[in-house]
């Protein structure tokens, strides 16, 4: 069960719109990576400070991450709408004419520097200068809203629409629904007494990766991403956390979360010629950094809901299970260098190895 319309489903004036979106998530998933791994760890070597790689237990479901937060991590959270959010969702997603990305509201902020001649068109994702404009927003507090344009005059034009935009749905009311749609709970999120209620938040935090009550933008990003299943388009949400040290990205294929891992030149060696790929290939397309001998490359790891997750098929109430695991790593893959243009992803079994 989904609660988007699959591309079959659709006009054909709504498939164009979703094939441009996903080509547009595309541009933007290369842009993120970018600055939220290599710009990062770029940021650790400009302090000397020792880039604090992620290890492979803490990618593993239901692991607890290190409660450190890192001040060269760079840190944001993006929501990105296949179609227009209405008005009707501004009482828990707070996107307001106060936090349009106009040149007024973005110089009364102080949050953008603003310096000569303002530019109106480059909030658009088909401007040449959308990632620049981007990058200058991504540090501000909260969330970016990039959503399609109802008022222009292309229908499908995209724009970062409003900034500074707070996600204000209470996580209990997320779990709350979240369960309503598992069959956990008929109601109420408290139906079934106090521990009931805590083992649900438990595992809706579970359901998306991460561990129970998590701080700031990663929770803002489990709660955003529960609150647009209300809308019957996709989305996607991004949140870069200067804890976790990764990309952690919910769409409507699910979690996935990317890092940078370091392998010794003997472990390069090793997956080139499992994939068919010479050394020096490897090294070019998908090594993004070297520390002496050591190449570092993005890995991402892809989850998937296991049967406790997804609702029954049988449509009954039934109860939780605490012990059961809620998330299963589905796909592992070193991903090639932002910007490489004929590399595919490689399978690499790392997590478990």
């Amino acid at each position: 069960m989904t609660f988007w319309n699959v591309r079959e489903e659709l006009s054909q004036a709504n498939r164009l719109r979703r094939s441009y979106y996903e080509l547009l998530r595309d541009e933007l998933d290369q842009f993120i990576l970018k600055h939220t791994l290599i710009d990062s760890y770029n940021n650790f070597l400009g302090k000397n400070v020792q880039y604090p790689f992620v290890e492979k237990r803490e990618l593993k479901p239901r692991a607890r991450i290190p409660d450190v937060e890192y001040e060269c991590q760079n840190a944001f959270l993006v929501i990105f709408m296949e179609d227009t959010i209405s008005p009707a969702h501004k009482k828990y997603i707070r996107f307001f004419d106060e936090n349009q990305t106009t040149k007024t509201n973005l110089l009364h902020s102080k949050a953008f520097p603003l310096s000569g001649k303002f530019d109106r068109t480059q909030k658009y994702l088909d401007s040449v200068h959308f990632f620049d404009f981007l990058k200058l927003l991504l540090p501000v507090d909260y969330a970016l809203l990039i959503q399609r344009d109802p008022t222009g005059k292309t229908k499908d034009r995209y724009s970062l629409s409003h900034f500074h935009v707070r996600v204000d749905w209470p996580i209990a009311d997320a779990a709350e629904d979240l369960a309503i749609n598992l069959r956990y709970i008929s109601k109420d999120l408290y139906e079934k007494g106090d521990k009931y209620a805590e083992d649900v938040q438990k595992k809706y935090f579970e359901y998306y990766g991460l561990p129970f009550m998590v701080g700031g933008r990663r929770t803002a990003a489990i709660v955003a991403a529960q609150y647009m299943k209300k809308n019957p388009y996709i989305s996607t949400v991004y949140a870069g956390s200067s804890e976790s040290r990764a990309l952690i990205r919910i769409s409507e294929r699910g979690v996935s979360k990317s890092i940078l891992m370091k392998f010794t030149e003997k472990e390069m060696s090793q997956v080139a010629e499992e994939n068919n790929l010479a050394l020096r290939t490897f090294k070019k397309n998908y090594v993004v950094a070297r520390e002496g001998k050591t190449g570092i490359s993005i890995f991402q790891a892809i989850y998937s809901c296991t049967c406790h997750a997804r609702p029954p098929e049988d449509g009954k109430l039934r109860e939780i299970k605490p012990d059961m695991n809620w998330l299963t790593v589905d796909k592992q893959h070193i991903i090639p260098k932002p910007g490489t243009w004929s590399s595919p992803p490689l399978q690499s079994n790392i997590i478990y190895s």
